[in-house]
């Protein structure tokens, strides 16, 4: 048996997830923390990072690299009533860079949180009944939900499991109580007995994602665990399951790879979250706790085999999956603008470019946002692609928000805003993201503005072609689950993947490597101007790659 990677030592040798976080907080010579506790840290929700952009000005000046935290937020489905978007907004003002970002798992995450803030921002969290527990670590991380209202008369009951979930699979480890709330400290130990993560938690972080057909906004196959909704004559039935799922890759390691989840059966509600549970703790038990890059659930479900992990987990619940039931995704998109639910309540929602909420010098974004916030006329919902959705808003308090959106020209951002830029996603990369190699979120804006004359140029501005860009191959941004997907490998140098389907269920394949922007825009044309000659009608783009055998 292979010998345990150093973060499983940190994890069992960390009291619960304690480790020397105290005693890093309290040092004031540095503004990072001490080695093994940036592993234990992002159980609780946060990883420390630096400012790459000063570097090198901080390292000629002799000093300390600018050492700052990200704290990512819990809120299954991505769900957040006003006077937490108030507080969230307050606590991004008072102790971050001001940005609220959205992440494509439908949380919050604030950046430039510096040491001796993390405390305060946690506590103003608290207040407004917000955490960030589990979800950065070795665990289950925020669960995602199919986003939009409109997509089923059932959508609420459906969206109550991201809850449920995410509840189930929560560490009990009070840790993140004593730490960062100051609650007294835990004497009998078994009070805090982990019969899920026990002391070494999972070997590697664990996604799940809830979708409700025919919309895959939530991307579910990018999950180690996907649920899709059975919905018969507008009763939600269960779920079917599938297991697998996730993005990450290494550059020049072959032995990693993207992959989609495969469903491996159907379960009804009376069964889905035994068999949630049961995935995990296989995942648990046989996952590869030797070499990280190896360790998700999919490269568990590869060596084990599918039917060998399926009768692994059927035997842990104590009955079998029932064959699949069938189901069909059409679409993978936002729903922009007004759309009224099956509820009869109105939803808007609104174009966020790469998830960033912000005031700039064309648009006062956050402030429209924390002015309807104020009027406590409605909640708010985030989506997969790192939309916000103005949710729940009552046909008597339409006008006032539709008033709020016109002055702060948010309808006219939102309505201005091309079909590819709506379908796009970037993560955060450079300068914060340790790991990036190139740009993403700030790159992303100005490439797409140099590919919409292509699409216009060849008559396909008008076809919704997903793009995405992540800075590195981890995949945060999804790029491999693209129709069009553009992963950093250095400064200004991106390889370029192309033939994901619009509908989430294929991957892409790598087109070309390491592709400066001149030449991105040169193959792109290219490639618009085949399918724009040779395409048949209503094939989409990704569908015309693989057709024409182009990759």
């Amino acid at each position: 048996m292979s010998k345990p990677s150093a973060i499983e030592g940190i994890k069992i040798a960390s009291d619960g997830l304690r480790g020397s976080i105290n005693e890093s907080l309290k040092d004031e010579i540095t503004g990072a923390i001490r080695e093994d506790d940036k592993a234990v840290i992002k159980f609780h929700g946060m990883y420390e990072q630096d400012d790459r952009d000063r570097r090198e000005e901080r390292a000629e000046k002799k000093l300390d690299r600018l050492y700052s935290f990200m704290i990512r937020l819990r809120l299954p489905g991505g769900f957040l009533p006003p006077e937490k978007w108030i507080a969230m907004n307050n606590a991004a003002d008072e102790h971050s860079t001001g940005v609220i970002k959205i992440t494509t798992r439908q949380t919050v995450q604030l950046h430039g949180i510096l040491k001796s803030h993390i405390k305060p921002t946690i506590s103003s969290f608290n207040e407004a009944n917000l955490d960030s527990i589990a979800t950065c670590g070795d665990i289950n991380r925020n669960v995602t939900c199919a986003s939009h209202p409109k997509q089923s008369a059932v959508h609420a009951e459906v969206f109550a499991y991201a809850d449920k979930i995410s509840q189930l699979l929560m560490p009990k480890t009070k840790a993140y109580y004593e730490i960062w709330l100051d609650e007294e400290k835990i004497v009998d130990k078994k009070e805090e007995e982990d019969p899920l993560y026990l002391d070494k938690y999972l070997p590697r972080k664990f996604k799940i994602g809830i979708a409700i057909p025919p919309n895959n906004d939530s991307d579910v196959f990018t999950n180690d665990l996907g649920l899709i909704a059975i919905i018969e004559n507008n009763e939600l039935k269960g779920f079917n399951v599938a297991v697998g799922g996730g993005l990450s890759t290494t550059h020049g390691n072959a032995e990693t790879y993207a992959r989609l989840a495969t469903v491996i059966g159907y379960a009804p509600l009376d069964k889905v979250l035994k068999v949630v549970y049961e995935v995990v703790t296989t995942q648990r038990d046989f996952g590869n706790r030797s070499d990280r890059k190896l360790a998700r659930l999919k490269y568990t479900v590869d060596r084990m085999g599918i039917d060998h992990f399926k009768a692994e987990v059927e035997k842990r619940c104590g009955f079998t999956l029932d064959d699949t039931k069938p189901y069909t995704f059409t679409t993978r998109s936002d729903y922009y603008g007004w759309h009224q639910g099956e509820n009869n309540l109105w939803y808007y929602t609104v174009f966020v470019e790469n998830g960033r909420v912000l005031d700039d010098e064309k648009l006062a974004m956050k402030t429209a946002l924390l002015e309807i916030a104020k009027t406590g006329k409605c909640n708010f919902l985030f989506t997969a692609t790192q939309n916000v959705i103005v949710a729940d808003v009552k046909e008597e308090d339409k006008a006032a928000i539709q008033l709020l959106l016109e002055q702060f020209k948010i309808i006219e951002h939102t309505e201005g805003a091309s079909l590819i830029k709506k379908n796009s996603i970037a993560c955060v990369a450079l300068p914060t993201c340790p790991l990036a190699l190139a740009e993403a979120q700030r790159y992303l804006p100005s490439l797409l503005e140099k590919i919409e004359p292509l699409t216009k140029r060849y008559g396909i501005d008008d076809e919704n072609i997903v793009i995405r860009m992540t800075g590195c191959p981890n995949g945060c941004g999804r790029p491999y689950a693209a129709e069009i997907g553009f992963v950093g490998t250095g400064p200004g140098l991106y390889n370029l993947h192309i033939g994901g389907d619009n509908q989430g269920e294929r991957l892409n394949i790598k087109y070309k490597d390491s592709l400066d922007e001149k030449n991105i825009l040169t193959t792109l044309e290219g490639l618009f101007a085949v399918y724009k000659n040779e395409r048949v009608k209503g094939e989409r783009f990704g569908d015309f790659v693989m057709r024409r055998q182009l990759v």
